[in-house]
């Protein structure tokens, strides 16, 4: 007998992109098409897949690639739009199914692990007002992921907000914005000590 709790979960992220990877078509997906393959749980897979990216050691340099279409998706979401745009450059690099392979493997394991703790719940947080705000977040957040060294912080926090939005779970978006809360306070802890130290130092030898 089924359970009717696993029928009302959404299919997890890793498994739909396995079936992304194995439909017949070309080897790379312009980002307009794989939005297109994630159907209703576009919003949250792209910055699920862009952020998780961003949370891997990369090449310098490669985090700034992958933040700019992680900023456009969330400054749409912000916006209100119904579905995800990129511009025709960006867009037609897109991704091929070797890096969503690679990619799968990263967040698989991790996500067979803990996706029965998600599931639909708190919908309002999850609604088209929430999703916007959330946006707006993950906005702000990008632009962090930009940065070298620190870009691993924001990103993660990303991913959930996104796996939120995939799975339907408000209490997993209430998660991830004490996260981003407790992340801020954190760096401007460290920006601020880091501007006292410069400052004694500056002082110390008379600049």
């Amino acid at each position: 007998m089924n359970d009717p709790a696993s029928q009302s979960r959404p299919l997890p992220l890793s498994q739909r992109l396995h079936q992304i990877v194995e439909e017949e078509g070309p080897d790379r997906l312009s980002f307009s098409d794989l939005a297109l393959k994630l159907q209703a749980r576009a919003w949250g897979g792209l910055l699920v897949i862009f952020a998780a990216i961003n949370v891997i050691p990369l090449p310098p340099g490669m985090n700034m690639f992958f933040a700019i279409p992680l900023r456009r998706v969330s400054a749409q979401m912000a916006f209100g739009r119904t579905t995800p745009w990129f511009p025709a450059k960006i867009d037609r690099r897109g991704v091929t199914k070797d890096e969503l392979h690679r990619l799968i493997a990263k967040i698989e394991w991790v996500e067979s692990r803990i996706e029965r703790m998600f599931k639909p719940r708190l919908a309002s947080l999850t609604g088209r007002t929430a999703t916007r705000l959330i946006g707006v977040v993950c906005f702000t957040l990008a632009i962090f992921a930009m940065l070298p060294i620190v870009h691993v912080a924001p990103a993660a926090v990303i991913v959930l907000f996104g796996l939120g939005l995939v799975y339907r779970d408000g209490a997993l978006v209430i998660v991830a914005a004490i996260a981003g809360l407790v992340g801020a306070v954190v760096a401007a802890f460290l920006i601020a000590s880091g501007a006292a130290i410069i400052g004694y130092i500056a002082h110390r030898i008379g600049l």
